[in-house]
């Protein structure tokens, strides 16, 4: 049934959803982008900080002036100019003042601003806060019309667009912010170092950003540190405008008495948090994974200062510092992202030479406006004082006319030739000042200012005055931030060092002799140092189980332990439970149940090459390394046929050329080693035939020595058969009886 459309009621758009979905998402997109994430070019400011200084400015927060409470200025800023949550503009007057975030504070903060542990400021009700040098400089010229103005967000007042920005603050303090789709990270610099390039700009603007480099030498953190980035790589990120820096915390080794020694930390990389850095060693410590440091404590005050004390006086500190650079924040990636709002307040990534280029540009401007401001001041004031010396000339005559006439004004305008402001000025002049009207002190003030204006205008004439006046006022500022000044000297330094080397886990522990016992229940300890092995019979074990393998080992070894599924798992041998008790059961260790067999446990070290057979007469050589295991979960190996077994895995001694296998059916094979497969899993090749039962043992020899056995009892004799003829065969064949007095157990 069709029904008549309906047009829509008034105030509701019909419009299709997609569209009016993404129209509305670009707006925020934009006004996040511009109003709120990226700092401007000129400035390098963002609206709440530039509201910020604004307020503070208003509210004579000079250097020279008292404290006052930082609850009345987030007060003024939220209800004039910001309105957004009073804690986050709060929050970004903090890091203002905080001279461990910022290379350059623009806030100077009285009361707990939070500190570099990572601790908050108390709340602004509790801190007072004034503007510093810094500051002030940035915003030099607001009241010489260097810079736009415009209504605040309710008009009832005005704002500058952006600050004259005498600073270089974009580069020098850094900015970090994330938009919709975009983002910018940009570390601090060293002011000195970038009025030393802005100035070589001046007079080369097409210089090229290798030869800014040889001014600005890389980022100048607040809290020091190493930049150790090789030059190549500095210089790509600088010309690209993306990028990073590689920081690493500044270190010395403290020499103690009877030969110790302790490492110290005095600067940390930026943006590390103390706290969480002591947090993230001391869980390198608890969680052994750096053996070879035994604590790290914090005996810092106003300066940095971490203790990090190593194992043993034996210790590398070389090597110790390289493990914590790979494992903790004492080195970290700082990323920069050179995107900002150009002049036209378009977001654009920019190389290092753009961004400056772009603020010294803006700095002719300021120039030029504050020069024509000056000028049309000077013009005002040239006014009047052409005025009060035609009144100073005929003073009686003005006085006269002042008291006879209802309207003088006109009057004096007739007859002085005066201009309706400089009657006005004449009429509004106190009695007091006739005395000053002297016309020498007219004439000179009039010729001072003309002399001014005849330079000025010379000034707004000539490029190339523009850039001279420029270059003196960076070299005045230069001064004030130089690298000889407590504020100006770069903390950072910039010098090449290698990635931190990746140190094997052996390399850390100390080696020591250990003889590990695993029971036929599957519970594993190890003894320290190398006891005999034959005492291993009188150990206690739970009633009911007894040793199964006993071998002697080094703490700094990998422990390879096969079960019967063909798994095989890696145990680290220096996290190994004690000697004392029975020890703990391995299963716990790794991911193996309960219904599967162990069938070898050995060092990885004791050959560089195994030999694995599976209980159906299959098996093949593998590599010592390729059996390692890096998880709980270990790693499949041998992939056994159904009803198979893993049963032999055992060393190749390096000189060993031939290989005996001996079934249940008591057939006794020898063949070539070299006929058997090297690989790194499957199930291998046959090694030897059978009728029924399948394989017992096997093992590798040296063919020219022959077999040797144990004969068993008391006396422990053994024998040796060295003529092996009879049992050599070609692989895979089914064998013969084995000599007289073999092992009725059928193991070699």
């Amino acid at each position: 049934m069709a029904t008549d459309f309906q047009e829509p009621p008034i105030g509701v758009l019909d419009a299709p959803f997609d569209s009016a979905l993404s129209d509305r998402y670009l707006v925020y997109a934009l006004s996040t982008i511009t109003a709120r994430s990226l700092p401007d070019l000129r400035d390098g400011l963002k609206p709440v900080h530039r509201r910020l200084l604004w307020a503070m400015r208003l509210l004579r927060l000079d250097p020279a002036q008292g404290y006052k409470k930082c609850a009345r200025v987030v007060g003024d800023v939220i209800g004039k100019y910001h309105p957004h949550g009073d804690a986050s503009v709060y929050d970004a007057m903090v890091r203002l003042a905080q001279d461990f975030a910022m290379r350059y504070p623009l806030v100077d903060g009285q009361g707990n601003f939070g500190n570099i542990d990572g601790d908050n400021a108390a709340a602004y009700r509790y801190t007072e806060a004034r503007l510093t040098q810094v500051a002030i400089d940035l915003m030099d010229g607001l009241d010489e019309d260097a810079v736009d103005y415009r209504p605040t967000y309710n008009g009832e007042d005005e704002e500058p667009e952006l600050m004259p920005g005498a600073f270089p603050n974009l580069l020098a303090n850094g900015a970090s912010g994330i938009a919709v789709g975009m983002a910018t990270s940009i570390p601090p610099h060293n002011a000195a170092e970038l009025f030393d390039a802005a100035t070589l700009l001046v007079d080369q603007p097409e210089a090229s950003d290798a030869q800014m480099l040889e001014f600005v030498r890389g980022p100048d953190f607040p809290t020091g540190g190493l930049l150790v980035d090789p030059p190549a790589v500095i210089a790509e990120a600088y010309a690209t405008g993306r990028g990073s820096f590689r920081v690493r915390a500044r270190w010395t080794v403290e020499r103690e008495k009877g030969g110790g020694w302790q490492i110290v930390v005095s600067e940390i990389p930026y943006g590390v948090q103390k706290g969480k850095l002591i947090e993230q060693i001391a869980a390198l410590i608890n969680d052994k994974k750096l053996p070879i440091l035994a604590d790290v404590r914090d005996e810092s005050d106003a300066e940095v200062r971490l203790v990090l004390e190593p194992r043993s006086r034996t210790v590398d500190s070389d090597v110790l510092m390289d493990s914590l650079f790979r494992l903790s924040d004492l080195e970290t990636r700082v990323s920069l992202n050179l995107n900002v709002l150009d002049a036209t307040r378009t977001p654009r990534v920019m190389s290092l030479k753009q961004v400056l280029a772009g603020w010294v540009e803006h700095q002719f401007v300021v120039l030029r406006r504050r020069t024509t401001y000056r000028l049309a001041k000077i013009a005002d004031r040239v006014e009047l004082l052409e005025g009060y010396l035609a009144a100073y000339l005929n003073l009686d005559r003005v006085i006269e006319i002042i008291r006879t006439e209802d309207e003088p004004k006109p009057v004096l305008i007739a007859e002085f030739s005066l201009t309706d402001r400089q009657a006005e000025a004449i009429l509004n002049m106190r009695l007091r000042s006739l005395r000053r009207l002297e016309e020498m002190e007219i004439r000179g003030e009039r010729d001072k200012l003309e002399a001014e204006r005849s330079g000025l205008e010379a000034l707004l004439g000539s490029d190339a005055r523009q850039r001279t006046r420029l270059k003196k006022d960076f070299a005045k500022l230069r001064a004030r931030y130089g690298p000889d000044t407590a504020l100006g000297k770069r903390r950072t330094t910039v010098e090449e060092q290698a990635a931190a080397r990746e140190i094997p886990l052996e390399a850390m522990i100390e080696r020591e002799p250990i003889t590990v016992i695993l029971s036929q229940r599957g519970w594993i300890r190890a003894m320290k140092g190398h006891v005999d092995l034959a005492a291993a019979e009188t150990l206690k074990f739970k009633e009911g189980d007894g040793p199964q393998f006993a071998f002697h080992a080094q703490t700094t070894d990998k422990l390879l332990l096969a079960a019967e599924n063909g798994r095989f798992f890696t145990l680290a041998a220096d996290k190994l439970p004690g000697g004392r008790g029975f020890g703990e059961p391995v299963r716990l260790m790794i991911d193996l149940g309960g219904d599967v067999g162990i069938v070898a446990l050995l060092p990885a070290s004791a050959a560089e090459k195994l030999l694995l057979a599976a209980s159906d007469g299959r098996g093949f050589v593998v590599r010592s390394a390729d059996v390692i295991a890096e998880t709980r979960k270990g790693k499949t190996v041998v992939t056994p046929r159904l009803s198979a077994r893993l049963r032999v895995v055992k060393p190749i001694a390096p000189d060993a050329d031939y290989v005996a296998v001996i079934g249940e059916n008591r057939k006794l094979l020898v063949f070539p080693l070299s006929e058997l497969a090297e690989l790194s899993r499957g199930q291998g090749v046959q090694l030897q035939r059978y009728g029924d039962g399948g394989l017992s043992d096997a093992k590798t020899f040296v063919f020219a020595t022959g077999l040797s056995w144990a004969m068993g009892g008391e006396t422990g004799r053994t024998r040796t058969e060295t003529d092996l003829t009879p049992w050599r065969a070609a692989r895979g064949a089914a064998g013969r009886m084995p000599p007289t007095g073999f092992p009725r157990d059928n193991r070699f």
